[in-house]
């Protein structure tokens, strides 16, 4: 396809049908148009709404159990599901993980699918909805801000660390997408975390400042105010404004420029749907958003970093930029996983084993 093509595209892409999703949503999982076939998981069919490959059904000993919880962070309620290993004895103590949901994602996607992954290595782990999205709390519905996600990072540690049988002093962390840029900012000042590492790592800030890929550099100050305009109308009472908030076809998926949009609707929308989940954010979000970078004095990380990223994604140039920033740790790895796309790590059998035969010698090493 000549660039002429392609820019034109993306031109109409960005639109008017699009414009908000493109600079807004970043951080989608995938599926019908990558290589490997995707069966589609129907939430209703399951007693846990999961909606992955081999997600637990019902609860039995000897097994890794799956256990919904909720708990009060800042006045809000916060719904997850910690995951206790086969032959789990609260009595015992174990390393724990936080595991941080992608931009748009839920725990019952492929953050749950890490998390029930990693507590099949006896880990203690939870995945959670974010403050204002999924199942947990908030109100208006879908903010999407850094301090929050940062927050609901700190408020999963409160609350693992108190867990029956967790060795506070054992906790790690694991951010996917839009959730491994805010892993990495609260790992910053949270020395709770022993290490951290991210999978597909997507700097919100970033691509809601630049869009993705820095598309959309020239038209930064417009959106801007935009976002402006919206939060004035917000706290005047007026209608929430809402970015990313689009229904397309199967065709309109196809002719999207970016291998995550077309994967990530795929995988949200089609194969691994779940009502909690959505692209959609306010508007408003965007004041903070754009104004915020994963990267900002990411050199407060001393703790074990590893990063992972696909080699054929196209947000892999994210992973890249953050990974020599990390300066204040001699402790940190880039792994590459080989022929994976972002969306791909979220679910494609062989490179979630890749992740999870990264993450297992890592986290053992280092809690």
């Amino acid at each position: 396809m000549s660039d002429e093509i392609v820019n034109k595209k993306r031109r109409e892409f960005l639109g008017k049908s699009a414009l908000a999703f493109s600079y807004a949503f970043i951080g989608v999982p995938a599926m019908a148009t990558t290589s490997a076939a995707a069966a589609t998981f129907d939430y209703k069919k399951t007693p846990f709404t999961l909606v992955y490959e081999g997600a637990i059904t019902r609860n039995e000993p000897g097994k890794v159990n799956i256990h919904p919880v909720n708990y009060d962070l800042n006045g809000l309620n916060i719904v997850a599901n910690v995951y206790t290993p086969a032959n789990y004895d609260p009595k015992k103590k174990y390393a724990a993980i936080v595991v941080a949901h992608p931009n748009g994602g839920v725990k019952e996607q492929t953050a749950g699918l890490h998390a029930q992954r990693l507590a099949e290595q006896g880990y203690v782990t939870i995945a959670f909805d974010a403050a204002y999205q999924g199942g947990s709390a908030g109100e208006p519905r879908s903010v999407d801000k850094p301090q929050f996600r940062t927050e609901d990072i700190h408020g999963a540690a409160d609350f693992l660390t108190r867990y029956p049988g967790v060795d506070p002093e054992r906790l790690g962390l694991l951010g996917i997408c839009g959730g491994g840029g805010y892993a990495l900012n609260a790992a910053k000042a949270d020395k709770r975390f022993k290490s951290v590492a991210t999978l597909s790592m997507f700097n919100s800030g970033r691509v809601r400042r630049n869009g993705y890929a820095d598309s959309q550099l020239s038209t930064i100050h417009q959106r801007l105010q935009q976002a402006s305009a919206a939060r004035a109308q917000e706290k005047a009472g007026g209608k929430i404004l809402y970015a990313g908030d689009a229904d397309m076809t199967d065709e309109q998926i196809a002719a999207l420029p970016f291998d995550l949009y077309r994967q990530g609707y795929e995988y949200y929308w089609r194969t691994h749907a779940h009502p909690g989940s959505t692209f959609k954010y306010t508007q408003s979000s965007l004041l903070d958003l754009m104004r915020w970078d994963a990267t900002d004095q990411i050199e407060l990380i001393e703790q074990p970093l590893l990063m992972i990223a696909g080699s054929k994604a196209d947000s892999l140039y994210m992973t890249q930029d953050a990974f020599p920033k990390a300066t204040g740790t001699r402790d940190k790895e880039l792994f590459i996983i080989d022929g994976a796309t972002h969306i791909e790590t979220y679910w494609v059998e062989k490179y979630v084993d890749a992740t999870i035969g990264k993450l297992t010698p890592f986290y053992a090493r280092t809690l």
